[in-house]
């Protein structure tokens, strides 16, 4: 993984003196409100609905078991004892007191982390595949792409005053697990007519209160001209974007409003003014990067052992966590080892400090000490031996990390909602216990198959509901929480928007009208047809008819009209 050199580290030092000087006025009263609001959202600092919030930037997912046992030591000495992972890789502390974040941030820093660009008007953390580096699938490892991009964006002076925040995601595999085409800008490694890797460019993916799906402006690019382009990018959003109203700021309304065909020549015609310039990538630049990602020590032989099979045979309980919840390597004797942070004992995504720890010590003992974390709020033992793997599955099921749901209904990605979040307009965790509570029969949710639930409190789409096979937006009704059903979303190949089931439902009746969608699906699904398969199939109107009879529909939409 990346190592800080004296550039990167002189940085993060100086940014955490600064805020603590900037923090201590704050606390005097030297600095008004307003005046520090800018400052702390510069360093991932966010005050919600009970306690400031901080989030910490986990560059493309990667972590150390070093950085790990920071991050469940920052739990323990400043939280209450967990963290939340989230969709963009990170993870956010929900409770520390204000006086401390530069502690916080100190102690980072003293193991190459920091909370830069997590928040504000900038270029945000650079997301990218869990499993790069390792998959079958694979053009080509992203993480130096994105390390690359990381190094130019921070603290870019022009982009750190964007109209709205920007997210970027890079996907070097040929089946997308980073959700590219829902990103400002996504990047894909794809091969070029002349045999070469480039990139495929989208641009104005995004999701919130306008959902888009990206638009390919250019079916390939250079290597060398990445820096040159993604500039190009921002500087006709920072020059088009708008700055008169927040909900259409984000580069998602100007490619649209403008059409892509425009879009797209404006910045072909800022490119070639920079194409040539001091950003061009030269391959040695790259080669730098790519050296800090060489692969480890495999073991030529790992893949001649009989322990594995044996145990499948005799271990029914880790015959069916290894089907779930471990994949396929690109190396043999290997395998990717997903650890469940979805567990019925706490909220989707949150991981407490001792599991932290475990999953440091794990990841140390079995996986050359590195640890992913994935967009759907899980995290990644990317190279165990199979011959560990039920060394690994008893570690894990030890810290309850080892639920078999990977892909499952119960592995939900779920925001904060109202739990926490100041935006929120419902609540997310307590939908989240209520599915666990009904679908708790593992049998069950295997048979059912993959089933990507995605929840958000709130129309900001945190929870990336609009993607979701089956997608939970939470709503206010007369101070009421009520829940809008989407169907037939996705944030991989071939991305799409879910379809709205019908009227939004009641907070005691989500669990229940999940139900009646499964009921429709077992009944309509063919032979090892797949939930979202079976759903483009036949539509949502099997679905529509089975939850809201068309009587009720209608009354609910008089009575909707009427107010």
């Amino acid at each position: 993984m990346y190592q800080y050199d004296q550039y990167d580290q002189t940085i993060v030092d100086e940014r955490v003196a600064q805020f603590r000087d900037q923090t201590q006025r704050y606390l005097k009263g030297e600095l008004s409100e307003d005046e520090y609001r800018v400052l702390r959202l510069m360093n991932g600092l966010y005050v919600q609905r009970h306690a400031p919030m901080l989030r910490v930037a986990i560059p493309y997912g990667l972590l150390s078991s070093e950085q790990l046992r920071m991050l469940a030591l920052i739990a323990r000495k400043y939280d209450k004892n967990y963290g939340h992972f989230s969709t963009r890789q990170n993870i956010q502390y929900n409770w520390p007191k204000l006086e401390t974040v530069p502690d916080i941030l100190a102690d980072l820093a003293s193991v190459q982390m920091h909370a830069i660009q997590t928040s504000g008007n900038c270029i945000r953390n650079t997301s990218s595949d869990h499993l790069a580096g390792v998959a079958k699938d694979e053009i080509e490892d992203p993480r130096p792409y994105c390390e690359i991009i990381r190094q130019w964006s921070t603290l870019h002076p022009e982009f750190s005053f964007l109209p709205r925040k920007f997210k970027i995601a890079v996907s070097g595999a040929r089946n997308d697990r980073a959700a590219v085409s829902v990103h400002d800008i996504g990047l894909y490694l794809v091969e070029g007519a002349n045999g070469n890797v480039g990139f495929r460019v989208l641009a104005g993916g995004g999701l919130g209160r306008t959902p888009y799906i990206g638009t390919v402006i250019r079916e390939y690019l250079d290597k060398k001209d990445l820096l040159s382009y993604l500039e190009a990018i921002l500087h006709v959003y920072n020059r088009f974007g708008r700055r008169d109203n927040i909900y259409k700021a984000r580069i998602k309304i100007l490619v649209n409003s403008l059409g892509a065909e425009k879009f797209t020549k404006l910045v072909e015609e800022e490119w070639q003014r920079l194409r040539e310039g001091a950003l061009l990538l030269e391959q040695k630049e790259i080669d730098r990067v790519r050296a800090y990602f060489q692969a480890p020590e495999y073991e030529d032989n790992a893949h001649h052992d009989d322990s594995f099979a044996e145990k499948l045979e005799t271990n029914k309980d880790f015959a069916a966590w290894v089907k779930r919840n471990v994949h396929d390597h690109k190396m043999p004797g290997y395998r990717a080892v997903f650890v469940s942070l979805k567990s019925r004992n706490l909220a989707p995504g949150d991981a407490t400090d001792e599991q932290m720890d475990a999953i440091a010590d794990i990841a140390e003992k079995f996986s050359f000490s590195q640890i992913v974390v994935t967009h759907d709020q899980n995290l990644v033992l990317n190279n165990v031996k199979q011959a560990d793997l039920f060394m690994v599955w008893q570690a894990l099921s030890a810290e309850d990390l080892a639920t078999p749901n990977i892909g499952l209904l119960t592995d939900m990605i779920c925001c904060p909602g109202l739990d926490f979040c100041s935006l929120a307009n419902a609540g997310s965790i307590p939908i989240a216990k209520q599915i666990n509570d009904k679908f708790d029969d593992m049998d069950y949710l295997h048979d059912i198959g993959e089933i990507k639930v995605k929840m958000s409190g709130c129309m900001n789409a945190c929870g990336h509901h609009h993607v979701g096979h089956i997608g939970i937006l939470g709503v206010s009704k007369k101070g009421e929480e009520y829940y809008q059903l989407t169907l037939g979303g996705t944030a991989e190949n071939e991305a799409s928007l879910g379809d709205r089931l019908g009227p939004a439902v009641e907070k005691s009746k989500v669990a229940d009208t999940i139900g009646k969608i499964l009921n429709v699906y077992i009944e309509l699904r063919q032979e090892d047809e797949k939930f979202l398969e079976t759903y483009k199939r036949v539509g949502i109107e099997p679905f529509k008819d089975h939850i809201y009879p068309k009587k009720q529909v209608k009354e609910k939409e008089l009575a909707h009209a009427s107010h």
